[in-house]
C-alpha cells in the first residue's frame, strides 16, 4: 500500500502513513495513529511502502472535523492552565508543556518535563474531575520541549527543532572545539539549554579543513620568513591559516601554503 508523509501540529517531523488515495499536499486529513483519531497535514505526494508506518490516512477532514478539532484544542488549553495551577499548589518540580486530545475526545495526552521521577496520581485525579477522557502522561526532554513550544534560536529565526529538524542527533562539545568556537555555555547552547543542534551542520566540513592544518601546540615555521617560528596557538580552518607564538612572545599568522614543521 502506498504511503504519504503527514505532519502533526506539534512539530515538523514527518510520518509516513498508509493511504488508499493520494491526497493533495497541505490538505488537512483525519488519520488513525497510535493514539487514535487525529487531524494532520499532508506534506508530500504518495510513495511506495515504508518500513516505519505510523498509521493510516482515513479521509479528508470535513468542516465539522476542523471545528471539533479547534474546540478540543481550546478545551486542552483550558485544562493546561488548570493543571499548571495544580502543579504550583502541590509544589511539584515539573513543567506542563502541552495537552492534546484525540479527535473523538476519548484520549488526552499530557506532555511534561521534570528532572525527577514523579508520582502523578493527584494530577490524574484532578484531570478526571474535569474530563472523561483517558489521561496519559508523557515525559519529554529539553529538545522535545523546544520543538513543541516553538522558540527563537540565537540566530533570530525559529529554532530548528520546531521548524524542519526530523531527528535529534548527538551533539558534542568536541564539535564546538573543532569549529574554534568559544566554550561559553551561553554562546553554544540553544534555548532548550542543550548544545546547539546546528553545531552538527558544518562539523564534517570543518574536519576536512582541519586535516591539512597542524594541531594546536605543534612547532612550525614560515617558509617565507624562517624567523617566524613558534608554537601553534590558534587554528583558522576557514582562512586555512594558523596563528603562531614565538618563544619571544611575538605572534604571526602563517597560511597553509607557507607552513613547515620546525626542526
Amino acid at each position: 500500500m502506498p504511503t504519504q508523509s503527514i505532519r502533526f501540529d506539534n512539530g515538523p517531523k514527518l510520518y509516513p502513513f498508509k493511504t488508499d488515495l493520494e491526497f493533495p499536499i497541505n490538505a488537512r486529513v483525519v488519520v488513525n495513529s497510535r493514539r487514535g483519531l487525529e487531524v494532520a497535514t499532508v506534506r508530500d505526494t504518495a510513495r511506495g511502502h515504508s518500513e516505519h508506518v505510523g498509521g493510516e490516512i482515513l479521509r479528508l477532514a470535513t468542516p465539522e472535523d476542523s471545528q471539533r478539532w479547534q474546540k478540543l484544542e481550546q478545551d486542552a488549553n483550558d485544562l493546561k492552565w488548570f493543571l499548571r495551577s495544580k502543579v504550583r499548589e502541590y509544589r511539584y518540580p515539573l513543567k506542563i508543556i502541552t495537552l492534546e486530545f484525540t479527535l473523538d475526545g476519548s484520549h488526552l495526552t499530557v506532555s511534561y518535563s521534570s528532572e525527577e521521577k514523579m508520582e502523578l496520581r493527584n494530577l490524574i485525579q484532578d484531570l478526571n474531575s474535569r474530563t472523561t477522557a483517558h489521561v496519559y502522561f508523557h515525559a519529554v526532554g529539553a529538545r522535545d520541549q523546544a520543538r513543541i513550544l516553538g522558540v527563537l534560536g540565537v540566530c533570530g529565526r525559529e529554532n530548528c527543532s520546531s521548524h524542519h529538524l526530523q531527528e535529534f542527533t548527538p551533539v558534542t562539545i568536541r564539535m564546538s572545539r573543532d569549529q574554534q568556537l568559544p566554550l561559553n555555555p551561553e554562546k553554544i547552547s540553544g534555548p532548550c539549554g542543550r548544545l546547539l543542534c546546528c553545531l552538527q551542520y558544518e562539523h564534517e566540513m570543518y574536519l576536512d579543513l582541519l586535516k591539512t592544518l597542524p594541531r594546536k601546540g605543534a612547532k612550525v615555521c614560515s617558509t617565507e620568513d624562517e624567523s617566524q617560528c613558534g608554537k601553534v596557538m590558534k587554528i583558522n580552518p576557514l582562512k586555512q591559516s594558523v596563528e603562531v607564538k614565538s618563544d619571544e612572545g611575538a605572534w604571526f599568522e602563517i597560511s597553509k601554503e607557507q607552513i613547515k614543521p620546525m626542526r
